[in-house]
């Protein structure tokens, strides 16, 4: 943490980013510098977890329809680059090293994959997942993560191990039984258990068990795929895929968030820490020589597929520079390939080595990208983008509904008929398991919190609707919102007038009180059934709302004092009596040209 603290705001100032900010920080307090920290083995291990939450968070944005219209990219362009890549690389293995097919094989499969961690958060930091290079990227990037699961399964083929030879101890037939019936387990827990039980939970109102819940269902998905010897991240990621149209999904992303960002940068720390510089020493111009050919050699082919797929200049080099490093599952892959004796202890240390200098490259690479490449052709968030395609944190709604009651539904069903998308906070379970009956997507979440509003869209989205009644929590969710979203511009319901005045006090400039127009509405309704034209009702009752505005106005100075309050307040209520009783007395008010030429010209308009 301390080198953390140190090493990450001043990469970052400098403009480095922060993953390369944690890598260097592992390097100086890893065993070949400063010494501080031993072998780094066992911190990646805890650190990996970092992936796997961050594959769960991604599952959360990822709803099944939105995974469905990427196939095409997923399977079609992942499984080419895998391919692809795994041949190149293990050619120019096979050419340059006195190496056996197998071994050749498998050093390409290991290879092939790259750095999920490393090119998502350096991606999503640098605002890049949003283009063109950058979605195609994480497709890509999914396809391989999937794919570690038949590489495990093929490794020992290579070996010449014997198929049964799981760690789960069951036979082949029993083991692929096993992972199609924990798949289906998965899709009918995440359909009918998990809805349930974060119910419960929510309605609870303890907020550190739905925290608990949180990493209870990640650590449950990692652990059982653990225990089929498949990849933990995997599991996090279909049990984030099938929580992904679930009212909890901003509330699941908000609290797991914090972890996976600590454990995130324990990972790279740990990837730094690892680098043996002793063993780069004894050979810099190899292993350095192989850096440099391992990433020519995948940015060619992926280079090469992006002019397949006919992505725009600059968003070719964005996707081809992102994914030209060896990955994180390839520590895992080389190990497993020691144990089978595909690969031999030589290769096996050159490998880790020669996969952490790449990963260490990356931000590197896309930092050169964001220097000379970006501006000339104009790649990024104000460069060309592409709306139709999903994206794992674009939420896309202009308007933040908080508080999804009888008033919010009403404002959230007019915007969405106009067609104007809203994303929808509600914090109380049982209202938002009625809504949710009616076929409306809201969200269960505490919008005072700042992740839980980042979450939503509020860094991208213009408009915030606070619909609470309660005011001391809409004054918390305002601090929040003007805090860290001054972009937001923020209309706020009031349950009275000491509400408003408290809403006025901390600078909310659109304010409407809840009972003001329906009030208005009875109250016209009754001077037209007591003899009064219509025109003449609704010029009272709009006279009667522009002179309480004015009056509320003149009011605020004095809302803490209650005697000065009430003073100026009957001055005003005689000035408003006297002004409705001249309109009275007003013998052409009848005629419909006189509303006409009366009204403000912007109500004409």
């Amino acid at each position: 943490m301390g080198a953390a603290v140190i090493a990450v705001p001043i990469a970052t100032r400098l403009g480095l980013g922060s993953v390369l900010g944690y890598l260097l920080a592992g390097v100086a307090i890893g065993p070949s510098a400063l010494g501080l920290v031993g072998d780094a083995s066992d911190e990646m291990h805890v650190a990996e977890f970092g992936v796997a939450l961050m594959l769960f968070l991604i599952g959360l944005e990822l709803q099944p329809k939105k995974l469905w219209q990427m196939r095409g990219a997923i399977l079609g362009t992942g499984s080419a680059q895998l391919l692809l890549t795994a041949a190149a690389i293990a050619g120019v293995a096979l050419l340059l090293f006195d190496l056996g097919w197998r071994s050749g094989i498998a050093i390409g499969l290991i290879l092939a994959l790259s750095s999920t961690a490393i090119v998502l958060q350096s991606l999503s930091e640098k605002g890049l997942l949003k283009t063109q290079g950058g979605r195609s990227a994480f497709a890509v990037l999914l396809f391989q993560d999937i794919a570690v699961i038949p590489i495990l399964a093929l490794l020992p083929l290579l070996a010449g191990t014997p198929a049964e030879a799981h760690a789960s101890g069951l036979s082949g037939w029993q083991y692929a039984a096993a992972v199609i019936g924990t798949i289906a387990a998965f899709a009918i827990a995440g359909r009918y258990l998990l809805g349930p039980l974060l119910r419960l939970v929510a309605g609870s109102q303890v907020r550190e068990m739905f925290t608990v819940t949180s990493l209870l269902i990640v650590f449950a998905a990692a652990a059982v795929m653990s225990w089929l010897d498949l990849s933990p991240a995997l599991g996090t990621f279909l049990a984030g895929v099938l929580l992904a149209e679930s009212e909890f999904r901003h509330e699941l992303e908000a609290d797991i968030q914090p972890f996976k960002g600590l454990l995130l940068g324990l990972f790279f720390i740990a990837v730094g820490a690892s680098l043996n510089f002793a063993q780069i020493a004894e050979n810099p111009m190899l292993l350095f020589g192989l850096v440099i050919a391992l990433v020519l050699v995948k940015f060619a082919v992926l280079f090469a597929l992006a002019r397949v797929m006919r992505l725009s200049k600059g968003e070719d080099w964005l996707f081809a520079l992102s994914l030209a490093q060896a990955g994180e599952f390839g520590f895992v892959l080389v190990s497993f390939s020691t144990q089978i004796q595909v690969l031999d202890a030589g290769a096996s240390s050159l490998l880790v080595a020669l996969i952490a200098l790449t990963m260490a490259l990356t931000p590197v690479l896309l930092l050169v990208f964001e220097q000379f490449i970006q501006p000339r052709f104009l790649v990024g968030p104000e460069g060309p983008l592409v709306p139709d395609s999903p994206s794992p944190v674009d939420h896309g709604s202009p308007v933040i509904i908080i508080g999804y009651g009888r008033f919010g539904q009403i404002t959230g069903r007019l915007l969405n008929a106009c067609g104007f998308g809203t994303t929808l906070l509600e914090r109380n379970a049982e209202q938002l398991d009625l809504v949710r009956r009616y076929g409306i997507e809201a969200y269960y979440g505490d919008a005072s919190r700042e992740d839980l509003l980042r979450a939503a869209g509020a860094k991208s989205a213009r408009l915030v609707i606070l619909t609470l009644s309660d005011q001391a929590a809409s004054l918390e969710i305002i601090a929040q919102l003007q805090k860290h979203f001054p972009n937001l511009t923020i209309l706020a319901r009031a349950r009275n007038r000491m509400h408003q005045y408290a809403l006025m006090e901390a600078g909310v400039k659109y304010i409407f009180r809840e009972t003001v127009d329906s009030a208005l509405s009875i109250g016209e309704k009754a001077l037209v059934l007591l003899g009064l034209s219509p025109l003449q009702a609704r010029r009272a009752a709009r006279k009667f709302k522009q002179h309480d505005e004015r009056m509320l106005e003149a009011l605020f100075p004095y809302w803490r004092d209650e005697t000065q309050h009430i003073a100026q307040a009957r001055i005003y209520r005689e000035q408003l009596l006297q002004a409705l009783q001249q309109d009275r007395r007003d013998k052409d008010l009848h005629l419909d040209h006189y509303w006409e030429e009366a009204q403000p010209e912007t109500e004409k308009s």
